[in-house]
């Protein structure tokens, strides 16, 4: 998986080529085409696609103005236990990396300002915040097709995708890798 419910976007569409035509014009049929397409759009190699979201000041922020650095997109929310539970992780890969070309953009799928903003104060959280407060159907999370949280995305200097989901446990090693 990459973070998609698509495993891999060339057998997705064969797949989805062997269905009828009934099957691929039905709502699900139809559900199914836009997650290829999403998971085609945010597959490894592709240019990350540009959004606009506010943070916790009310300013938009686009994604293109990261260009420069690395950046790991975080999609997390502050009622989601295991994006809390990898924060302190974030935290430190962060303040280790911060002067090295790297920053971490957190994504929330929050609903409620009160509830993301106390658990931004409580984890530390440093770097930009967004969230447009529609929950699950953020605008951010559709457009790359998330699913689930915690995910993240790690975005190069020129924009394009160099990894998905890279677990916790592994995020030191791959930016010690990358930012040597």
């Amino acid at each position: 998986m990459d973070g998609s419910f698509i495993p891999n976007v060339k057998y997705g569409m064969s797949m989805f080529e062997l269905l009828s035509t009934d099957i691929k014009k039905s709502q699900s049929g139809k559900a199914i085409y836009k997650d290829i397409l999403i998971a085609k759009q945010t597959s490894i190699g592709s240019v990350a696609p540009d959004f606009l979201q506010r943070d916790t000041l009310d300013h938009e922020i686009r994604l293109s103005s990261f260009r420069g650095k690395y950046v790991l997109m975080d999609f997390w929310a502050s009622w989601c236990r295991p994006c809390r539970v990898e924060n302190p992780i974030l935290v430190n890969a962060f303040h280790k990396y911060s002067n090295k070309s790297f920053t971490i953009l957190g994504i929330s799928l929050d609903n409620n300002r009160n509830s993301w903003a106390k658990a931004i104060r409580k984890d530390k959280l440093s770097w930009t915040q967004l969230s447009d407060l529609k929950f699950w159907k953020n605008e951010v999370a559709l457009q790359y097709g998330i699913k689930s949280v915690p995910q993240n995305i790690l975005i190069d200097p020129e924009g394009k995708i160099i990894g998905k989901n890279i677990s916790p446990s592994h995020l030191d090693e791959v930016l010690a890798n990358l930012l040597r």
